[in-house]
């Protein structure tokens, strides 16, 4: 997607340095951070410099190869790469894959690692199209969360559709969801959609029932983190709840990702591991005063505790459908496959 005038992938590869764009940042400032070895870019992961499920994914492959060039040992640098974002499956299917390809060399770890984010891209491109025949003319669309093309290398899972009706000249509005407690909703997808020129309003993140009531949405799509072989869904927490309420109304809800994206060996749901990450990012928001400068300050009750889990579980039964890169697949049924 472009920044300006300027074609940017989300995350690449130059020699052994990753670059990515530095999400934490966003809207106030657009950056490139380079990370010269694995052990930056596990970093990078873990303090969401890039995230997002294929992002995330690209990384891990990148953090991978970098382990291989720098002779560590492999099933260490393995553990230490899986150990960055536990809830996220094209992680743990491009870190093992590099795995895997480092076994014949380094060149075959980096070619592997490179091979993963064209794969990437290549399925974000395929689910915009087939995700495209969902969205009418005049369609007002709720999503949650980031799963645009900084969520990936490029294009993204559930705003790749959106892009390609905007490109075939369908007049659309997206409702993007705030998404508390780190507000990807707010700051990146409110950021990916205004770069676009998409007609979109930022919404708090219990505003949607209140919009399905009134009729306002006519589609709902999200990403994924993690599908289990039932179909269940693992998404950024908040997620499950606009399922509940889209059901109710009567709203189509559909989850776009990448077939790396399900993981046969997790059952159902209730198996998915769900991060919990620091109470930090519950109690304090940053952003820039009048003349720029970035603050961070508290805005909960002083002394009182927090819980922070970074995803929740949506059952099959509530999904209309999967957008993946070989077509829109029903979950939650006898015959159920991909």
């Amino acid at each position: 997607m472009k920044v300006g005038n300027k074609h940017y992938r989300t995350i690449w590869m130059e020699g052994q340095e990753v670059q990515m764009i530095d999400q934490n940042l966003l809207p106030f400032s657009f950056e490139i951070k380079s990370f010269r070895t694995s052990e930056e870019t596990c970093k990078a992961i873990e303090r969401m410099t890039v995230r997002g499920a294929g992002a995330i994914g690209a990384a891990a492959g990148f953090a991978m190869a970098q382990a291989f060039a720098e002779g560590k040992d492999p099933e260490t640098a393995r553990a230490r790469i899986r150990s960055t974002r536990p809830t996220a499956r094209d992680l743990f299917f491009a870190v093992d894959s590099v795995f895997e390809a480092g076994k014949i060399s380094v060149q075959s770890a980096v070619d592997e690692a490179q091979n993963l984010a064209e794969a990437n891209v290549d399925a974000a491109r395929k689910i915009g199209l087939f995700g495209d025949a969902l969205i009418k003319d005049g369609a007002r669309i709720l999503t949650h969360c980031n799963a645009g093309w900084l969520g990936f290398v490029d294009y993204g899972s559930a705003l790749s559709p959106i892009y390609t009706a905007h490109l075939n000249g369908k007049k659309i509005h997206v409702y993007a969801d705030e998404t508390r407690p780190r507000s990807q909703g707010a700051r990146l997808t409110a950021w990916e959609l205004a770069n676009e020129g998409i007609d979109h309003k930022i919404v708090a993140d219990n505003a949607g029932a209140y919009l399905m009531s009134k009729g306002m949405i006519d589609l709902i799509i999200v990403g994924a983190d993690r599908i289990a072989a039932n179909g269940d869904v693992a998404n950024k927490i908040g997620t499950f709840e606009k399922a509940i309420v889209a059901k109710h109304f009567g709203v189509p809800f559909y989850v776009a990702a990448p077939l790396s994206t399900f993981d046969t060996e997790t059952l159902e749901g209730s198996d998915i591991i769900i991060e919990e990450r620091s109470t930090a990012e519950v109690h304090y928001q940053t952003g820039p005063d009048a003349n720029g400068k970035m603050h961070t300050i508290r805005v909960t009750n002083p002394g009182s505790e927090a819980i922070n889990p970074a995803f929740d579980v949506t059952p099959a039964e509530l999904i209309s459908g999967i957008i993946t890169e070989n077509g829109i697949i029903k979950p939650g049924n006898a015959d159920f496959q991909y």
